[in-house]
């Protein structure tokens, strides 16, 4: 329903479905658990992204470790897809988060990582065997505590550290998925939760909007690109500083503008902690037409390098 009344994000071709997983140290955000089987590489960057600027809403002073969830922790492991995801997180260097590589199974738990990344078929499988093994957890130490007068004693005397471990492994405290990739903050809440699941996933709503998630994720996917054309200039000065796009674009009309009459003449322009723009001649080649595979001339030209 939220996909049919909202928009998706601009560059983003998937939504996501999130949530928070408790580990050692804290709080980690798993996506996609269950929205899409089948994922592309830029899929998995989206997700990246998503689930850092995410984290970063729910958690404004921590930088999260981004990693993809794989069979082993070698590059050379997982399929095609994700090997190239790993190699497109490791080009594109971002101030937002860390990437950290790969991450098995049996570490998601372990904090290190505070987003944890793959495809909605394995994202929900690793997500019912979490759930599985805790009430496997749970349901055992409740039997073996209740089962005999010395497992009740015990039990009386632990009475407060297993009050601590019912409530770290309560699903209520956890409730609350996000759908993230609209233009809009929609959580989802378990159907079947009281009135305490459903009050932290408004909580959880709360959060995200007073973290300015959207804004997070529009801002962050904008700077991953590598190509960036001037509509996405122009989207980066409207997000970033509060002009409209007009003004944006005039802006940034006129700081090209000076930047071609500068070097033009003077072949060299360097901004003070910005950069250098200079321009480059590159000599007559043989070049190939992609398509055709033909063999074409390219001619001699300048080129602009900042």
């Amino acid at each position: 329903i939220a996909k049919l009344n909202l928009k998706m994000i601009d560059n983003i071709d998937k939504p996501a479905l999130s949530a928070l997983w408790p580990n050692k140290k804290g709080m980690s955000v798993v996506l996609d658990l269950g929205a899409n089987i089948e994922c592309s590489s830029k899929n998995l960057v989206d997700f990246s992204v998503m689930g850092a600027s995410l984290y970063k809403s729910l958690y404004p002073n921590e930088n999260p470790n981004v990693a993809l969830l794989n069979i082993g922790s070698e590059e050379l492991k997982g399929n095609e897809i994700i090997k190239e995801t790993f190699h497109l997180l490791k080009e594109k260097k971002s101030n937002d988060f860390n990437f950290s590589g790969y991450i098995e199974g049996n570490e998601l738990m372990n904090g290190i990582v505070n987003v944890i990344v793959a495809d909605g078929f394995t994202g929900n499988v690793a997500l019912k065997t979490a759930e599985g093994t805790a009430n496997f957890i749970t349901g055992e130490l409740r039997k073996v505590l209740s089962g005999s007068l010395l497992g009740k004693l015990s039990s009386l005397l632990n009475i407060s550290n297993l009050k601590k471990f019912k409530k770290r492994l309560d699903p209520r405290l956890y409730n609350g998925a996000i759908f993230i990739g609209l233009d809009a903050p929609v959580v989802k809440s378990h159907g079947g939760t009281d009135y305490i699941g459903f009050s932290n996933s408004l909580d959880v709503c709360n959060r995200i909007i007073k973290g300015n998630l959207i804004k997070k994720i529009n801002e962050n996917i904008w700077l991953m690109r590598i190509n960036l054309t001037k509509k996405d200039l122009v989207n980066l000065v409207y997000m970033q500083i509060g002009f409209s796009k007009q003004i944006s674009a005039n802006l940034i009309d006129e700081f090209f503008s000076l930047v071609i009459d500068n070097i033009r003449y003077k072949k060299k322009l360097k901004i003070s902690k910005f950069g250098t723009f200079s321009i480059r001649s590159k000599k007559s080649r043989i070049g190939r037409n992609p398509k055709t595979k033909e063999s074409k001339v390219i001619s001699e030209r300048d080129v602009v390098l900042f």
